[in-house]
C-alpha cells in the first residue's frame, strides 16, 4: 500500500527525488535531511506502514539484515565507533513522518548526542 500524501511513499515510487543509498526488495535507505551525526541514515519500508506494529513479521529478517548492513557500513567508513538504532512510534514518541522508519545514527566518543535522559527526581527507587 502507498499513501499518496506520504513523503516516504513518494520517494519509494520516485515521485519525490530522494538519494537512495541502498535498497532491497521491500526497504530503502536514505540519509536523514537533518542528521544528528554524519552518516545518519533512515531505513524505510517501501510500503506504507505507520509503526513497527504494522510491519509484517515476514519482513523482519530482511529489515534486520539491512539494519545490520547499514550500521556496519557506517562503522567501516569510520563515521562512528558505535551506533544507535532509534524508531519513534507515533507522535507522542516523537514520530514526525507517519511512515515507519528506523534511524541509524553513527556515534563517536564525546559527540554530545543524547537520547533518553533520566528525568530529575525519578530515580526509580521506592
Amino acid at each position: 500500500m502507498i499513501d499518496k500524501n506520504c513523503v516516504f511513499c513518494k520517494i519509494a515510487v520516485g515521485k519525490v527525488k530522494g538519494k537512495i543509498v541502498k535498497e532491497t526488495d521491500n526497504f530503502f535507505v536514505i540519509r536523514d535531511i537533518k542528521p544528528v551525526s554524519e552518516g545518519h541514515s533512515l531505513v524505510i519500508p517501501k510500503k506504507h506502514f505507520v509503526t513497527l506494529l504494522d510491519i509484517p513479521y515476514n519482513l523482519g529478517s530482511e529489515m534486520l539484515k539491512l539494519l545490520e548492513e547499514v550500521s556496519g557500513e557506517l562503522i567501516d567508513k569510520k563515521l562512528g565507533d558505535g551506533f544507535n538504532l532509534v524508531m519513534n512510534n507515533l507522535e507522542v514518541a516523537g514520530q514526525i513522518v507517519m511512515h515507519a522508519h528506523f534511524h541509524v545514527i553513527p556515534r563517536k566518543e564525546g559527540d554530545g548526542v543524547r537520547f533518553l535522559q533520566k528525568v530529575s527526581g525519578n530515580s526509580g527507587k521506592k
